[in-house]
This record gives structure tokens, C-alpha cells and sequence, in this order.
């Protein structure tokens, strides 16, 4: 008797899109054309005013609406909740991410991968800026993980969809669901990997705001800590500024024989900081606690 075949998996594309009329129909239909085994290819409409539904549903994709704008990681969340397949692989409908590399992800999972990561080479990056921001981004969650991390905010991703489900209350609806999304993997222990992809520039003009999105992506470095181990944030500025007080304290009673004023500012930060760290990793335990 022969042994039974493993059932393929079935897979869902879902492109979160607002405003993506020029781009959106070509996209869909290159991933059509994929012999890659695709359930269903899900655009996720963010309250478009163009016609970025209709030429989605034209090129073949299931489409579903936001009656507004609810953001990025609002779109990415609907897609997730409706779609029907046992891996989910996300990627933008600007054109900037090339539907060739869906197998290279698709590849990995199958082999046992529980998230596969499309990382960015250097030639992909928007802009200067933008560029710098990863390489700082990736070089926190690195020190915080101990994992290397190749490209933590890439919208490109395959992942299996239980357990993506499992932190859908933890993503925000802006632009930092793959950053958030990431720690969290790692935190539960899943295994995560990384496939090198050249990312093109995007067609039309970016959501993206520097100015505007400036005191998201502070945001976003505090998210890192706070979605990992805390401590390992709090404990070292802690103990900097507990080292500096003593050090001032030091200098202070050997030049003036006396305990000062800015001493013990500094001696009570440095506690205040520690236990501000300890209840936000009590709080973190909290969240995976599933």
C-alpha cells in the first residue's frame, strides 16, 4: 500500500492597498500566474478613492473594503482574519515586491519555517534616511533577540497563518505591524527566517511622511524593547546613570565633604528607571502568556 501523500498546503496572497489603481492589476495578475499552488489572492481595499478595488477584482483578486482609511496594519489584519489558507504571505501592491520571489518564501515554511522574511538589500532602500532607520532598527531587535535580524520592518513576508492569528491583538493599524509582528515571533519561540529579495521602487508616491512620521518610528524603538525583554533596555540606562551618581557623589563628598542635591537625582532615576523596567517585563510576560 502506498504511503499517503502529504496535502499541499494551501495559500493565501493577501496586498493591503490604498490608492493602487496603476499597479495593483499587474500585480495580481503576475501572481496569478504563478504555478505556485494560490488558494486565493486577497487585496485588502483601505478606504481607496481611485479605483484600486475594481482593477484588483478585474485582474482576478478577492476583494475586501474599508469603508475608510483604517491604516496599513488594519488592512493586514482583515486580510488575515478572512483568508482562507494555511500560509499567508503578505507583500505590497505598489509594485515594489516581485510575486518571483513568493516560492523562495513559500520554500522555507515547507521545510519548517513558522515566518519567512523577504530582507531588503541595500540597493532597496527608498531613501538615505529610511535606510539608516533600519540598519538601526535591525541593529536594536539584534542586541534584544541575540538572533541576527536581517530586515525587521519588510512588508514581504509568508507566515503560517494559526499562528499568526495567535498575536493579532498585539498589531498596531499604522505602518509597524512587521516590526511588531517579528518580536513577537521571536518572543514565543517560533522560528523565524530570512530569504534576500531586491525590493523595487514603488509606483506613485509614498504614505510615508518623514516629518509626519518621525515620532512613529521613536515609537517604533520603544515597541522593540518593550515587545521583547524590557530589561534589557531599562537595566543598562539604570545602571548608567547609577554608576554616574555614584561617580558624582564621589567627586562631590571629596571636593566639598558633602552628599548633593544632584547625587541623589540621579541615585532615584537610576532605581525609578530599574523598577520601571521590571513591571514592563512583568507586563510583557503577561502578553504571551498563551
Amino acid at each position: 500500500m502506498k504511503a499517503e501523500e502529504k496535502e499541499v498546503e494551501k495559500i493565501s496572497i493577501i496586498l493591503p492597498a490604498k490608492n493602487e489603481a496603476a499597479t495593483v492589476g499587474d500585480t495580481v495578475a503576475r501572481i496569478r500566474a504563478l504555478s505556485t499552488k494560490v488558494v486565493e489572492v486577497l487585496v485588502v481595499d483601505d478606504g481607496s478613492s481611485d479605483d484600486t478595488a475594481a482593477m484588483a477584482a478585474e485582474a482576478g483578486a478577492r476583494v475586501l473594503s474599508h469603508t475608510y482609511s483604517k491604516g496599513n496594519g488594519a488592512a493586514i489584519k482583515t486580510g488575515a482574519r478572512h483568508a482562507k489558507g494555511d500560509v499567508l504571505v503578505f507583500m505590497d501592491a505598489d509594485g515594489q515586491h516581485d510575486p518571483g520571489d513568493i516560492p523562495g518564501l513559500l520554500e522555507k515554511v515547507t521545510a519548517g519555517a513558522d515566518m519567512v522574511i523577504g530582507a531588503r538589500g541595500n540597493g532597496s532602500q527608498a531613501s538615505l534616511g529610511r535606510g539608516m532607520a533600519n540598519h538601526l532598527y535591525n541593529a536594536l531587535a539584534t542586541y534584544m533577540t541575540g538572533n541576527p535580524i536581517r530586515d525587521l520592518t519588510s512588508g514581504f513576508r509568508a507566515v503560517r497563518a494559526e499562528k499568526f492569528r495567535e498575536f493579532l491583538s498585539l498589531l498596531p493599524n499604522g505602518f509597524s505591524y512587521p516590526t511588531t509582528i517579528t518580536m513577537a515571533f521571536f518572543r514565543a519561540g517560533y522560528t523565524v527566517e530570512y530569504v534576500p529579495i531586491k525590493a523595487a521602487r514603488r509606483t506613485g508616491a509614498s504614505h510615508i511622511r518623514p516629518l509626519r512620521d518621525g515620532l512613529r518610528f521613536l515609537v517604533i524603538i520603544f515597541k522593540i524593547a518593550t515587545l521583547y525583554s524590557p530589561l534589557k533596555i531599562f537595566v543598562p540606562g539604570s545602571a548608567g546613570l547609577f554608576m554616574l551618581g555614584l561617580g558624582y557623589y564621589g567627586f562631590t563628598f571629596i571636593t566639598q565633604g558633602r552628599f548633593t542635591n544632584m547625587s541623589a537625582l540621579l541615585l532615584t532615576t537610576a532605581i525609578l528607571i530599574f523598577l520601571i523596567g521590571l513591571v514592563s517585563e512583568q507586563i510583557t510576560q503577561l502578553m504571551y502568556k498563551e
